[in-house]
């Protein structure tokens, strides 16, 4: 076996064993991993497993990552295709909506956030990191909604992204509980209305 066909080997079964791991932490959270269940899961022992991963908090953050950037390639990078301004502001808004009826079993970026919100270390660095780049991105589309001169040039950016972020946490909490699409429904209508009291004039958000 050449050494390129045995590194390709590798990073496969690597992402195998990531993708396993995602799928368990999407339920159980990421204090739910735990290196035997999920050997067993990927048909491998727990050797192999740490031959991957060298510990399980390495396999945390690995999921913790994997569940970022799938959360960015479904909520951020299609709406980067909208005009900027309101147009693209509300395109991520309706995708990170979306994002309650697309993670099947738990969103594992909202859950590492109540796991670790109180426990310093690495995992909670992460998230700490993570959290602060997705408020900076909410933040940079509003502010291009008031360069567009679709929302009044003094509204701060940090504080129509906590509220923006707080539509999608309730939005999050009630498909979950009462339905996806009553939900959907009144976080569209919440949003709206948002916007109208940030616009410079009326405008449809």
């Amino acid at each position: 076996m050449s050494s390129l066909t045995a590194t390709n080997k590798g990073a496969a079964t690597r992402e195998a064993i990531l993708e396993q791991a995602y799928s368990i932490a999407c339920s159980a959270g990421l204090e739910g991993l735990s290196i035997g269940p999920l050997a067993a899961a990927v048909g491998m022992s727990k050797s192999g497993v740490f031959a991957h991963f060298g510990s399980r908090e390495d396999l945390q953050l690995a999921v913790l990552d994997k569940a970022s950037e799938r959360f960015i390639a479904y909520v951020l990078l299609p709406a980067l295709k909208c005009p900027r301004g309101l147009a693209r502001l509300r395109g991520i808004v309706e995708a990170w909506f979306d994002w309650s009826r697309h993670t099947d079993g738990g969103c594992v970026l909202l859950a590492a956030v109540n796991e670790y919100d109180d426990r310093p270390g690495s995992l909670r660095d992460s998230v700490v990191d993570q959290q602060k780049r997705w408020h900076q991105e909410l933040g940079r589309a509003v502010q291009l909604a008031i360069d567009t001169g679709e929302l009044e040039p003094d509204t701060d950016t940090a504080q129509l992204a906590f509220e923006i972020y707080g539509l999608a946490l309730v939005v999050h909490h009630d498909a979950g509980l009462f339905g996806f699409d009553a939900a959907l429904v009144r976080g569209l209508r919440a949003y709206e209305r948002l916007i109208r009291s940030y616009a410079a004039e009326p405008v449809r958000a």
